[in-house]
């Protein structure tokens, strides 16, 4: 027994080294002196694209350009039709140190990719490095400096106190008006939309002719108010509420007296049929351009998707119906102090064995924020450009002057969709990044999902209803374990399988030894007997 005894404890230490070789990610990110052009690298870059052909030919020319500029570096793109597919590759690949050089992702992804050990590089010694940094002397190209990312957008990709990422593209939110609905039903579009004048035009909207159709379109289909994101929708109305939505630290404030009043409102109309969703009915974009609704909120990098001269549509061209288009800002609570989100994608590095490759990744980077990528890009949808810099260029000015000169390039909603970010820059907000700040974002969204399905299906919205969806929710996104004194709880859930298989081997050797201890107190009384 005392042989066994210590083999079990022998092979407990085999596995505890076992577990420790592997499971350490590599050393974190130290500069180089210089870039060792002698060598050649291959890159990954991981980005997205809907179906937008033209955001595809970007991306293969700002390689194409790069890799004139530095023939050493090879950089291979992988195209993802969404955020959400990237950042579950992610994850997937970080256990494996797999993950791409660079990648398009959103600060939410970066908090939960930067739990593992140095898996993401910070950027804050690539910055201000005099030679390979924004606006290094040795970069081969006409980088940006630091001073000319616009300071808001900068912003964004502080994690922790330290840069983790670079900003690529930015948006907001904007309300897409049929104006010649809006008017028909005797109203006066106003400058500035508020939430009551959003309803009350809604309801309006849903009166119905005595053969069924609806009287303002006379067709069967009329839903006056859609919504995209549903996780926007909530996160604004409760930031222009001045409610509790989370903490810095991740503390989380949604659950709250004005949510459900917001989510009572969101009742009312979606029992009526004036409001409904995304998720529930389907773009905004095809119902607005088949006449079908009133007010569609979508982001400013959907224009190219809306009215009735839309270049890109998912709409069959006999279902187009004439009308005028207004893009305005989201509806306020008050309009005297509006606040929208910025939201966007931003660019992070991800840290390898090898610094030398690692500065290579970030030279490519950095040429994503330059002059040529950022304003080609940018006309591509309605994002506008992270770079004053860019802005400021003489090309860019001419592209919004030439606002509705045709359908494509200057189609007039994408560029009205442009200069409302470009008009709102000082009234956007971002929302606290933490490890596990996705989940609430969609979990704010889910609220108002749930809300609206509950209504159609004619079930009791009351008090309790609310009450159960909090705790619902909760338990369905985890948030209750997203606190600081839980974050122990999570690292250890997420830890290698051989340091899982080290605890379950010290465990076992623990069994073992209680086991033979039992055994031999056992032997003794039988002997005492």
């Amino acid at each position: 027994m005392r042989r066994f005894f210590a083999a079990v404890i022998l092979a407990a230490i085999c596995l505890s080294l076992c577990g420790c070789h592997g499971s350490k990610g590599p050393d974190a990110f130290v500069m180089p002196e210089e870039f060792d052009a002698s060598r050649d690298y291959e890159i990954t870059f991981w980005a997205k694209n809907d179906t937008n052909v033209n955001q595809t030919r970007i991306y293969e020319k700002a390689i194409d350009d790069f890799e004139k500029l530095y023939p050493n570096i090879t950089v291979k793109l992988k195209l993802y039709t969404d955020y959400s597919r990237i950042y579950n590759d992610v994850i997937t690949n970080i256990s494996t140190n797999t993950t791409p050089n660079v990648c398009i992702t959103y600060p939410d992804h970066i908090a939960t990719y930067k739990t593992g050990t140095n898996v993401v590089v910070p950027l804050d010694s690539l910055f201000d490095d005099p030679e390979y940094g924004l606006g290094g002397s040795e970069v081969r190209f006409d980088s940006p400096k630091k001073e000319e990312i616009i300071p808001q957008f900068l912003g964004e990709c502080v994690l922790d106190g330290n840069y983790y990422a670079i900003p690529f593209m930015r948006s907001t939110e904007a309300c897409y008006v049929n104006k010649t609905f809006v008017e028909k039903l005797g109203y006066t579009l106003p400058d500035e939309l508020t939430w009551d004048f959003v309803w009350e035009v809604s309801e309006v909207a849903t009166k119905k002719s005595a053969d069924g159709t609806y009287a303002l379109n006379g067709q069967k289909v009329m839903i006056p108010f859609i919504y995209k994101s549903t996780d926007n929708m909530m996160i604004q109305m409760l930031r222009q509420k001045g409610a509790g939505y989370s903490t810095e630290d991740g503390d989380i404030l949604i659950f709250n007296d004005t949510t459900k009043e917001l989510l009572r409102t969101v009742a009312e109309h979606a029992e009526s049929g004036a409001f409904s969703t995304f998720q529930i009915s389907s773009y905004p974009a095809n119902f607005l351009n088949a006449g079908q609704c009133v007010f569609a909120i979508d982001s400013t990098a959907g224009a190219t998707w809306m009215g009735s001269d839309a270049p890109l549509a998912d709409i069959s061209e006999e279902n187009f119906v004439e009308f005028e288009t207004e893009v305005l800002p989201i509806p306020q609570f008050d309009p005297a102090d509006p606040k929208m989100i910025s939201q966007g994608p931003s660019v992070c590095v991800f840290n390898k064995s090898d610094p030398q490759e690692v500065l290579a990744s970030w030279l490519f980077a950095q040429y994503l924020l330059t002059d040529g990528v950022q304003i080609a890009y940018s006309q591509t949808e309605g994002y506008v450009p992270v770079t004053s810099k860019a802005r400021e260029t003489k090309e860019y000015a001419e592209y919004l002057a030439d606002i509705g000169k045709d359908t494509d390039l200057h189609y007039e909603v994408k560029i009205k969709a442009s200069k409302l970010l470009l008009d709102h820059v000082d009234e956007t907000f971002v929302t606290p990044v933490f490890n596990g700040s996705a989940s609430l974002r969609s979990a704010s969204g889910q609220m108002i999902e749930n809300v609206t399905k509950s209504v159609r299906r004619h079930e009791t919205v009351d008090e309790s209803y609310y009450d159960k969806l909090f705790d619902d929710i909760t338990a369905l996104y985890r948030l209750d374990s997203l606190s600081a004194d839980m974050a122990g709880r999570e690292e250890l859930g997420r830890l290698p399988t051989a340091s899982k298989v080290l605890i379950a081997s010290l465990c076992t050797a623990w069994a073992v030894i209680i086991a033979l201890f039992l055994a031999e107190r056992i032997k003794k009384r039988r002997k005492g007997k």
